[in-house]
């Protein structure tokens, strides 16, 4: 008789425990159920500048409808969708304009930034316009600060992203090299092309090391876009564009669904 009663009252506390765990269980499911928001945030290469079809309300943060986001949410239908990547933003800009509406209902969080704080613009500026060499010393110019001063603004933006949305899943996106080499190509010299294409290799590292120390994941486009570079003959990239100078050196709408959105794809 003793035996059954301790045999019962083991089974009792067995099953409240399983009824407790499968409870928290639910509990945790229906909350990342819930969070199925998804938030676009960062710069140009996220609005989608290049790639055409540009959302008249957008102004001139050039958001498309032929850029990553707006693909993937066209294609996944999550239940709000909230487009924020602006044209020209930086780790500030995100942080003051894009970030309201990250909420505990966002489960997908998309971002590339870094690339403007780094000085993109006036690095593709000087490499243009001025030598060899004077091109190598911004790139170099621009490596220091990504070493020195980026990392604590991806930090504050990637922690701030954690705070406002704890549920989601936090992709950021890299960005291409820019040219193919070796190959017979008008513009930059082969020093520069291959300067420059370092110079995304190594703020794509540290991009990836701050998003591994964040908990978020990395998605290399630099893979997909292998083959697509400028002077490739297949060029996912605008060169220059002397009628439209803002459009220079950032995805087609082809990079956008054929780069950008695979990568996002896999990695949500």
């Amino acid at each position: 008789m003793r035996r059954s009663r301790i045999t019962a009252y083991v089974t009792s506390l067995l099953l409240a425990a399983g009824l407790a765990l499968t409870g928290a269980t639910s509990a945790q499911a229906s909350q990342l159920a819930a969070a199925t928001g998804y938030v676009a945030l960062g710069d140009s290469y996220s609005s989608g500048v290049g790639a055409g079809s540009y959302i008249s309300s957008s102004g001139n943060c050039k958001r498309s409808t032929k850029a990553y986001p707006y693909l993937w949410a066209a294609a996944h239908s999550p239940s709000s969708f909230n487009f924020t990547a602006c044209s020209g933003a930086r780790t500030g800009d995100v942080l003051a304009s894009q970030l309201t509406p990250l909420s505990s209902s966002t489960g997908l969080v998309s971002i590339s930034v870094g690339g403007n704080d780094a000085g993109f613009a006036d690095v593709m500026t000087t490499c243009v316009l001025q030598s060899d060499s004077s091109c190598v010393a911004r790139i170099n110019t621009a490596k220091a600060y990504v070493d020195s001063t980026l990392p604590g603004q991806l930090d504050t933006v990637y922690n701030a992203i954690s705070s406002r949305a704890p549920a989601a899943r936090v992709v950021v996106l890299g960005y291409p090299r820019f040219y193919r080499l070796g190959q017979t190509c008008l513009g930059l010299s082969e020093a520069k092309r291959s300067a420059i294409n370092g110079a995304a290799d190594y703020l794509n590292s540290a991009l990836a090391k701050r998003a591994a120390d964040h908990g978020f994941t990395y998605g290399d486009v630099k893979t997909a876009f292998t083959g697509h570079e400028i002077c490739s003959g297949s060029s996912w990239l605008h060169s220059l564009n002397l009628l439209n100078i803002g459009e220079s050196y950032h995805p087609t709408a082809a990079g956008q669904s054929g780069g950008y959105l695979p990568v996002l794809t896999s990695n949500a």
